[in-house]
């Protein structure tokens, strides 16, 4: 089966999943169910006919990259098709059989898990963060659309109280990914009122953690201390980085308006920042940046940041 390496694949919105009981149904009645489920009794459990059905599926696609890319390529574009589908997928009942043609709720399904195995990247289905911890909710949240971050975060916050719940997400930012508190900080700035903005204010203190709070929430009260400069850099572009976005957003983001030399300055010291990104970003600048100056002083940078290391060992 073909690897994607989640590196390199930009994070996929949530997808919409009907209930167990519905996908099994839909595998019941796929065309092909009968021949490629005789292991399966009459009165099997929806969850082992969903787990059958997903070990033949993989089969299937394991040995035709052809179908594999197509629905890979269908779940990476969420946009119908033209033409016959492929009819394996019809088959397998992963596509929808209309024109233009798109893929099923067992298409996705499948697509989903795939993915997942592939590459590590687990796709949020809506809906299933409510019952999660605050760190698992950010990390899902990465990828949401503003609409679909709305819903999802009212689905998590129904049951708790509101002072708590802004409280769980504060303490969770410390430990998640850069664009996880990204989105973190974003949510208690602006969807859970004063409740969430006085917890990220009560957070201002914390070394590194404050500055990079107050460089997404423009509190120019709160200036980073030279020592977290690098931190606060390498933590916003490393958000950019998980998201996918585009290397020149990153480069430009890093800039932050300075000319050449103050880059090639700034990114000198970005070694000693100690951010468990920095080697990623300083990789970037080394393969992209325009400056040879710029270059020159990340692969500095890189090699001091691997010394320190090697001298912690």
């Amino acid at each position: 089966m073909s690897s994607y390496d989640d590196d390199t694949l930009p994070l996929q919105p949530p997808i919409r999943l009907p209930a167990a009981a519905t996908l099994a149904s839909s595998v019941r009645s796929a065309p092909l169910f009968e021949e490629a489920a005789g292991e399966l009794k009459p009165d099997a459990e929806d969850a082992e006919v969903l787990g059958v059905w997903a070990a033949h599926c993989r089969e299937r696609l394991a040995a035709d990259e052809g179908l594999l890319l197509e629905l890979i390529r269908m779940f990476l574009s969420r946009e119908p098709v033209t033409g016959e589908p492929p009819a394996a997928l019809t088959g397998l009942g992963l596509v929808r059989q209309e024109e233009p043609y798109t893929l099923s709720w067992l298409g996705l399904w499948v697509a989903r898990q795939i993915i997942a195995e592939t590459t590590g990247q687990e796709i949020p289905v809506m809906g299933s963060l409510a019952e999660t911890d605050a760190a698992t909710l950010l990390h899902g949240l990465r990828a949401y659309p503003e609409a679909e971050r709305g819903e999802e975060l009212a689905g998590w916050l129904k049951d708790r109280d509101p002072a708590e719940a802004a409280d769980e997400l504060a303490g969770a930012l410390a430990s998640v990914s850069p664009l996880a508190r990204a989105v973190g900080v974003e949510v208690l700035s602006t969807a859970l009122g004063d409740t969430g903005r006085l917890a990220l204010t009560r957070l201002l203190d914390q070394p590194r953690l404050g500055a990079v709070i107050a460089a997404r929430t423009g509190r120019d009260n709160r200036r980073p201390a030279p020592e977290e400069i690098a931190w606060v850099l390498v933590d916003m572009a490393a958000a950019l980085l998980e998201f996918g976005g585009e290397i020149g957003e990153v480069i430009e983001s890093m800039a932050m308006g300075m000319n050449a030399d103050e880059q090639a300055g700034t990114i000198a010291i970005l070694a000693f920042g100690d951010h468990p990104w920095t080697g990623q970003v300083l990789r970037v600048l080394i393969d992209h940046h325009p400056d040879d100056k710029v270059r020159a002083s990340a692969r500095k940078a890189l090699r001091r940041l691997r010394g320190l290391a090697d001298a912690q060992l």
